[in-house]
Protein backbone atom coordinates (compact mmCIF):
# COMPACT_ATOMS: atom_id res chain seq x y z
CA UNK A 1 0.00 0.00 0.00
CA UNK A 2 1.67 3.30 -1.18
CA UNK A 3 1.63 6.16 1.72
CA UNK A 4 -0.81 8.24 -0.50
CA UNK A 5 -3.42 5.50 -0.58
CA UNK A 6 -2.32 5.63 3.44
CA UNK A 7 -3.45 8.99 3.95
CA UNK A 8 -6.59 8.54 1.66
CA UNK A 9 -7.75 5.66 3.83
CA UNK A 10 -6.95 7.56 7.21
CA UNK A 11 -8.81 10.56 5.99
CA UNK A 12 -11.96 8.12 5.22
CA UNK A 13 -11.80 6.88 9.01
CA UNK A 14 -11.65 9.07 11.99
CA UNK A 15 -9.16 6.67 13.64
CA UNK A 16 -7.04 4.15 11.73
CA UNK A 17 -4.49 1.94 13.83
CA UNK A 18 -2.26 0.17 11.23
CA UNK A 19 -0.05 -2.93 11.85
CA UNK A 20 0.25 -2.09 15.41
CA UNK A 21 2.98 -3.92 17.45
CA UNK A 22 3.94 -3.86 21.20
CA UNK A 23 6.23 -5.84 22.90
CA UNK A 24 7.41 -5.34 26.75
CA UNK A 25 10.56 -6.69 26.52
CA UNK A 26 10.00 -10.57 25.92
CA UNK A 27 6.47 -10.42 25.78
CA UNK A 28 4.41 -9.89 22.44
CA UNK A 29 1.34 -7.70 23.78
CA UNK A 30 -0.16 -6.70 20.83
CA UNK A 31 0.93 -8.44 17.25
CA UNK A 32 0.33 -6.53 14.03
CA UNK A 33 -3.11 -5.02 14.80
CA UNK A 34 -5.11 -3.17 12.79
CA UNK A 35 -8.26 -1.10 14.01
CA UNK A 36 -10.59 1.48 12.57
CA UNK A 37 -13.41 4.04 14.19
CA UNK A 38 -15.40 5.88 11.54
CA UNK A 39 -17.78 8.78 12.32
CA UNK A 40 -21.44 8.10 13.56
CA UNK A 41 -20.89 4.48 14.25
CA UNK A 42 -19.82 2.65 17.26
CA UNK A 43 -16.72 0.30 17.13
CA UNK A 44 -16.34 -2.04 19.63
CA UNK A 45 -12.86 -3.48 20.82
CA UNK A 46 -13.66 -7.25 22.50
CA UNK A 47 -11.22 -10.07 23.71
CA UNK A 48 -10.66 -12.32 27.19
CA UNK A 49 -8.86 -10.97 29.95
CA UNK A 50 -5.38 -10.84 28.24
CA UNK A 51 -6.57 -9.81 24.72
CA UNK A 52 -4.86 -6.80 24.47
CA UNK A 53 -7.32 -4.44 24.31
CA UNK A 54 -6.11 -2.31 27.35
CA UNK A 55 -2.50 -1.96 25.25
CA UNK A 56 -4.31 -0.95 22.38
CA UNK A 57 -6.47 1.60 23.70
CA UNK A 58 -3.35 2.68 25.38
CA UNK A 59 -2.08 2.96 22.18
CA UNK A 60 -5.32 5.01 20.89
CA UNK A 61 -4.54 7.64 23.72
CA UNK A 62 -1.25 8.51 23.79
CA UNK A 63 -0.44 6.31 26.75
CA UNK A 64 1.97 4.01 25.00
CA UNK A 65 4.02 4.59 21.85
CA UNK A 66 3.75 1.25 19.75
CA UNK A 67 7.11 -0.71 18.78
CA UNK A 68 5.83 -0.90 14.95
CA UNK A 69 3.10 0.53 13.35
CA UNK A 70 0.90 4.13 13.09
CA UNK A 71 -1.90 5.70 14.32
CA UNK A 72 -3.39 8.11 12.00
CA UNK A 73 -6.32 10.37 13.29
CA UNK A 74 -8.34 12.14 10.79
CA UNK A 75 -5.33 11.61 8.21
CA UNK A 76 -2.51 12.98 10.38
CA UNK A 77 -0.34 10.66 11.62
CA UNK A 78 -0.22 11.03 15.45
CA UNK A 79 1.99 8.00 16.52
CA UNK A 80 4.55 9.95 19.05
CA UNK A 81 1.66 12.53 20.02
CA UNK A 82 0.96 12.55 23.84
CA UNK A 83 -2.03 12.21 25.38
CA UNK A 84 -2.55 15.59 26.46
CA UNK A 85 -2.17 17.19 22.39
CA UNK A 86 -4.72 14.10 21.30
CA UNK A 87 -7.30 15.24 24.16
CA UNK A 88 -6.90 19.21 22.78
CA UNK A 89 -7.38 17.69 19.32
CA UNK A 90 -10.58 15.85 20.05
CA UNK A 91 -9.87 12.71 21.35
CA UNK A 92 -11.89 12.18 24.34
CA UNK A 93 -12.06 8.79 26.81
CA UNK A 94 -13.58 7.78 29.93
CA UNK A 95 -12.12 5.20 32.77
CA UNK A 96 -13.28 1.60 33.67
CA UNK A 97 -12.89 3.38 37.45
CA UNK A 98 -14.48 6.21 38.03
CA UNK A 99 -12.27 9.20 37.45
CA UNK A 100 -14.77 12.25 39.33
CA UNK A 101 -13.68 15.42 41.19
CA UNK A 102 -16.07 13.75 44.32
CA UNK A 103 -15.85 17.17 45.85
CA UNK A 104 -17.46 19.44 43.23
CA UNK A 105 -20.62 19.42 41.86
CA UNK A 106 -21.40 17.44 38.46
CA UNK A 107 -22.30 20.97 36.89
CA UNK A 108 -18.32 21.87 38.03
CA UNK A 109 -16.84 18.13 36.55
CA UNK A 110 -18.76 18.98 33.52
CA UNK A 111 -17.19 22.79 33.26
CA UNK A 112 -13.47 21.76 34.45
CA UNK A 113 -13.63 19.11 31.62
CA UNK A 114 -14.86 21.95 28.84
CA UNK A 115 -11.93 24.66 30.36
CA UNK A 116 -9.20 21.67 30.01
CA UNK A 117 -9.62 21.49 26.58
CA UNK A 118 -9.80 25.48 25.58
CA UNK A 119 -7.14 27.10 25.50
CA UNK A 120 -7.70 30.15 28.36
CA UNK A 121 -10.78 27.70 29.55
CA UNK A 122 -9.08 27.62 33.31
CA UNK A 123 -8.36 31.21 33.15
CA UNK A 124 -12.16 32.12 32.47
CA UNK A 125 -11.85 32.94 28.85
CA UNK A 126 -14.85 32.39 26.72
CA UNK A 127 -16.79 31.35 30.48
CA UNK A 128 -19.86 31.76 28.49
CA UNK A 129 -19.57 29.52 26.03
CA UNK A 130 -18.17 26.64 28.45
CA UNK A 131 -21.23 27.83 30.26
CA UNK A 132 -23.78 27.14 27.65
CA UNK A 133 -22.28 23.68 26.57
CA UNK A 134 -21.95 22.10 29.85
CA UNK A 135 -25.84 23.41 30.12
CA UNK A 136 -26.74 21.53 26.68
CA UNK A 137 -24.46 18.26 27.72
CA UNK A 138 -26.56 18.21 31.31
CA UNK A 139 -30.54 18.58 29.24
CA UNK A 140 -29.22 16.24 26.34
CA UNK A 141 -28.41 13.90 29.44
CA UNK A 142 -31.28 14.17 31.14
CA UNK A 143 -29.02 15.26 34.47
CA UNK A 144 -30.44 17.95 35.40
CA UNK A 145 -31.96 16.72 38.85
CA UNK A 146 -27.93 15.60 39.73
CA UNK A 147 -26.36 18.95 38.29
CA UNK A 148 -25.54 20.54 41.97
CA UNK A 149 -25.16 17.36 43.72
CA UNK A 150 -21.40 16.27 44.32
CA UNK A 151 -20.42 13.87 42.70
CA UNK A 152 -18.77 11.70 45.21
CA UNK A 153 -22.43 11.26 46.64
CA UNK A 154 -23.81 9.58 42.97
CA UNK A 155 -24.38 5.96 42.10
CA UNK A 156 -22.25 4.48 39.89
CA UNK A 157 -25.09 4.36 36.96
CA UNK A 158 -25.04 8.18 37.67
CA UNK A 159 -21.47 8.21 37.70
CA UNK A 160 -20.57 6.54 34.26
CA UNK A 161 -23.33 9.47 32.88
CA UNK A 162 -21.44 12.02 34.05
CA UNK A 163 -18.53 10.99 33.60
CA UNK A 164 -19.51 10.38 29.45
CA UNK A 165 -21.04 13.79 30.12
CA UNK A 166 -16.90 15.23 30.53
CA UNK A 167 -15.89 13.75 27.47
CA UNK A 168 -18.97 15.28 25.56
CA UNK A 169 -18.11 18.81 27.20
CA UNK A 170 -14.63 18.58 25.04
CA UNK A 171 -16.75 18.60 22.17
CA UNK A 172 -14.64 15.18 20.87
CA UNK A 173 -14.26 13.69 17.31
CA UNK A 174 -13.37 10.51 19.12
CA UNK A 175 -15.10 9.12 22.44
CA UNK A 176 -12.98 6.23 23.85
CA UNK A 177 -15.49 4.23 26.59
CA UNK A 178 -13.57 2.00 28.83
CA UNK A 179 -15.31 -0.59 30.12
CA UNK A 180 -18.63 1.94 30.68
CA UNK A 181 -20.94 -0.51 31.53
CA UNK A 182 -19.02 -1.63 34.97
CA UNK A 183 -20.79 -1.50 37.72
CA UNK A 184 -24.21 -1.00 35.75
CA UNK A 185 -27.66 -2.89 36.93
CA UNK A 186 -29.60 -3.91 34.13
CA UNK A 187 -32.08 -0.77 33.93
CA UNK A 188 -28.54 1.66 34.16
CA UNK A 189 -27.37 -0.40 31.43
CA UNK A 190 -30.35 0.23 29.65
CA UNK A 191 -30.16 3.93 30.13
CA UNK A 192 -27.01 3.98 29.02
CA UNK A 193 -27.64 2.10 25.60
CA UNK A 194 -30.58 4.31 25.00
CA UNK A 195 -28.09 7.57 25.58
CA UNK A 196 -24.87 6.30 23.93
CA UNK A 197 -26.88 5.43 20.72
CA UNK A 198 -28.29 8.94 20.86
CA UNK A 199 -24.90 10.14 20.96
CA UNK A 200 -23.35 8.12 18.06
CA UNK A 201 -26.35 8.77 15.57
CA UNK A 202 -26.23 12.71 15.98
CA UNK A 203 -25.25 14.26 12.83
CA UNK A 204 -22.33 16.10 15.50
CA UNK A 205 -21.66 13.54 17.23
CA UNK A 206 -18.40 11.51 17.64
CA UNK A 207 -17.02 8.50 15.97
CA UNK A 208 -17.29 5.99 19.44
CA UNK A 209 -14.82 3.45 20.22
CA UNK A 210 -16.38 0.64 23.04
CA UNK A 211 -13.81 -1.46 25.00
CA UNK A 212 -16.10 -3.88 27.22
CA UNK A 213 -17.22 -7.32 28.23
CA UNK A 214 -20.73 -6.99 28.52
CA UNK A 215 -21.40 -8.90 25.07
CA UNK A 216 -25.20 -8.07 25.61
CA UNK A 217 -24.54 -4.23 24.76
CA UNK A 218 -21.67 -4.50 22.17
CA UNK A 219 -24.49 -6.58 20.06
CA UNK A 220 -27.01 -4.02 20.94
CA UNK A 221 -25.07 -0.94 19.73
CA UNK A 222 -22.14 -1.64 17.94
CA UNK A 223 -21.87 -1.23 14.03
CA UNK A 224 -18.72 -3.26 13.78
CA UNK A 225 -16.59 -5.37 16.08
CA UNK A 226 -13.27 -6.49 16.03
CA UNK A 227 -11.95 -9.11 18.43
CA UNK A 228 -8.44 -9.61 19.74
CA UNK A 229 -7.10 -12.88 21.42
CA UNK A 230 -3.57 -13.50 22.54
CA UNK A 231 -2.45 -9.62 20.69
CA UNK A 232 -3.92 -10.94 17.79
CA UNK A 233 -6.90 -9.87 15.71
CA UNK A 234 -9.09 -13.10 15.29
CA UNK A 235 -12.03 -11.68 13.72
CA UNK A 236 -14.01 -8.22 12.40
CA UNK A 237 -17.30 -7.75 11.05
CA UNK A 238 -21.02 -6.68 11.67
CA UNK A 239 -22.07 -7.79 15.57
CA UNK A 240 -23.93 -10.87 13.49
CA UNK A 241 -20.65 -11.87 11.67
CA UNK A 242 -18.53 -12.02 14.74
CA UNK A 243 -21.17 -13.71 16.91
CA UNK A 244 -21.17 -16.40 14.30
CA UNK A 245 -17.68 -16.58 13.48
CA UNK A 246 -16.30 -19.78 14.82
CA UNK A 247 -12.85 -18.64 16.15
CA UNK A 248 -14.85 -15.78 18.56
CA UNK A 249 -17.10 -18.28 20.33
CA UNK A 250 -14.17 -20.43 21.27
CA UNK A 251 -12.28 -18.12 21.91
CA UNK A 252 -14.36 -15.73 24.10
CA UNK A 253 -18.18 -16.24 23.40
CA UNK A 254 -18.08 -19.89 24.13
CA UNK A 255 -16.74 -19.57 27.32
CA UNK A 256 -18.97 -16.80 28.43
CA UNK A 257 -22.08 -19.36 27.35
CA UNK A 258 -20.37 -22.54 29.21
CA UNK A 259 -18.98 -20.81 32.39
CA UNK A 260 -15.85 -21.92 31.48
CA UNK A 261 -13.97 -18.50 31.38
CA UNK A 262 -13.83 -15.43 32.53
CA UNK A 263 -15.77 -12.43 31.31
CA UNK A 264 -14.11 -10.00 33.95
Amino acid sequence: MSSDTTVELAVAQVLTCQEITVRFGGLVALDGVGFAARAGSITGLIGPNGAGKTTLFNVMTGVLEPTKGRVYYDGVDITSWAPHRRGRAGIARTFQRLELFIGLTVYDNLLAAWEASVRGGVVGRHSADGREVVQGVIEWLRLEDLAYRAAGGLSTGQGRLVELGRALCTNPRLLLLDEPSSGLDSRETDRFRDILLEVARDPNGPAVVLVEHDMGLVMDVCDHITVLDFGKAIAEGSPDEVRDNPAVVSAYLGAQEDGSGSTR
